[in-house]
């Protein structure tokens, strides 16, 4: 069967590696895909933002799996075309996308369905959030309402800290485009984990934990970026809690979009923070995770293409999930300057040598071909990624990859996984 991925960053690269395995695929294509994907599937330019051209494009390829990386299309209907012109298309629809579109909507979703999550207050002006922000006790946390790649969240450690974020979300001057809505929300302490699961607008299946690297800057400090390392191993969830997640997160969440008659077929990201008070659920995103995918699908043994239409057609409960034991993980090297203004087109070396250290996959989250030369072409460069039997092993091998490997001006965290290291 031939199956067609939409999408660009180390995330469609990952996901390319992953359904080239499933002996029922003949071949993989990728559209606009990057330099890496190139070398291992058949790469097509295409605006990925617009919805018309990815349309005609998979009318053109005629597949028989469309696999959506990006919340962008996800967002703007592209499963609702393409299902009503007889494709399967593996994502959710419009409507079921909006628990990523609009944290607005979320919020409120959440509430109804007494999910567990952060007291938020939703602003529509300035002067709403002077009254709101009252509410809250610092610190607290100012995000924009709609998608803004992993960079539209601000926390504060002050009132005016807060209202000037909100200030700049609202003027346009923090993302570029002024905010419709804000959302104002509690502050709350603990681990972060990324918890996915499949689902098949019924049932969910969860996939490896994994714990994600948000910010810029060695200890957790500077700037959100959209991920700069993640890690998975069995030990970040017991099996009592990950049972607790299920009857209580992911579950509720499936069965409320059901009922609200936009059921959610796909893959729900729950990003979670460990409370003292138990897991809040501190957002939901409707697609894979970017690092956290090409780390978690080192460690899948199934068949993911399987897995996937099992999700379409409604029978993921007949569906088996198998997890190599162990740990894997995933460091980015990103363009000097990320994730702020960047410079690209630097010839990248030591790849092939990267390649060869074992355990080792080097997924291109930002990468060009040109001229015959892998070059850098955004901010997250490389998704260097390694499995190993523990946890250490695995981040000693993605770290000996990632000094093989450069071009200038790379940037990487050398502290990825540090707090599960720090209780070994």
């Amino acid at each position: 069967m031939k199956v067609l991925i939409l999408g660009a960053g180390g995330r469609e690269h990952a996901l390319a590696w992953a359904v080239k395995k499933s002996e029922r695929v003949t071949e993989v294509v990728c559209a606009p895909g990057n330099g890496g994907i190139a070398q291992i599937a058949r790469c097509l330019p295409v605006n990925v933002n617009d919805l018309d051209s990815m349309v005609a494009l998979v009318v053109a390829e005629q597949p028989e799996l469309i696999v959506v990386g990006p919340e962008v299309l996800l967002s703007l209907g592209i499963v609702d075309v393409l299902t009503e012109r007889g494709f399967r298309a593996f994502g959710p629809t419009k409507g079921a996308a909006m628990l990523e579109a609009s944290k607005g909507f979320a919020k409120r979703f959440l509430q109804r369905h007494q999910i567990p999550t952060a007291a938020y207050a939703l602003c529509t002006n300035v002067e709403e959030a002077r009254t709101e922000v009252e509410n809250f006790h610092a610190p607290m946390v100012v995000k924009v309402d709609g998608l803004a790649a992993g960079k539209g969240v601000l926390i504060c450690q002050s009132r005016d800290e807060a209202l000037h974020g909100v200030e700049g979300l609202f003027s346009g001057d923090l993302l570029g485009e002024p905010a419709t809505q804000v959302v104002i929300e509690e502050f709350l302490e603990g681990e972060e984990i990324s918890f996915l699961c499949l689902s098949d607008g019924k049932h969910v299946a969860p996939l490896a934990p994994a714990q994600d690297h948000k910010r810029i800057g060695e200890g957790d400090t500077g700037a959100n970026t959209g991920g700069m390392g993640v890690y998975s191993t069995d030990a970040l969830l017991d099996e009592s809690m990950t049972e607790w997640i299920l009857r209580h997160i992911a579950e509720p969440a499936v069965r409320g979009m059901a009922d609200e008659e936009t059921p959610f077929k796909g893959v729900l990201y729950c990003g979670l923070m460990m409370t003292a008070r138990g897991p809040q659920v501190l957002e939901f995103n409707v697609r894979f995770g970017d690092p956290e995918t090409q780390a978690i699908l080192l460690r899948l043994e199934s068949d993911l293409v399987e897995a996937m239409e099992a999700c379409i057609d409604g029978r993921l409960c007949d569906a088996a999930l198998c997890w190599t034991p162990g740990a894997s993980a995933c460091v980015i090297a990103s363009s000097e300057g990320y994730p702020g203004k960047y410079e690209i087109g630097f010839p990248i070396t030591g790849l092939d040598a990267a390649g060869r250290v074992p355990g080792v996959e080097i997924f291109h989250s930002g990468t060009v071909l040109k001229d015959g030369q892998i070059v850098t072409g955004g901010g997250r460069v490389l998704a260097v990624s390694a499995a190993g039997d523990t946890l250490q092993q695995a981040l000693e091998r993605a770290y000996q990859a990632v000094g093989e490997v450069g071009f200038q001006g790379m940037y990487f965290r050398r502290d990825i996984g540090h707090r599960a290291l720090k209780k070994q």
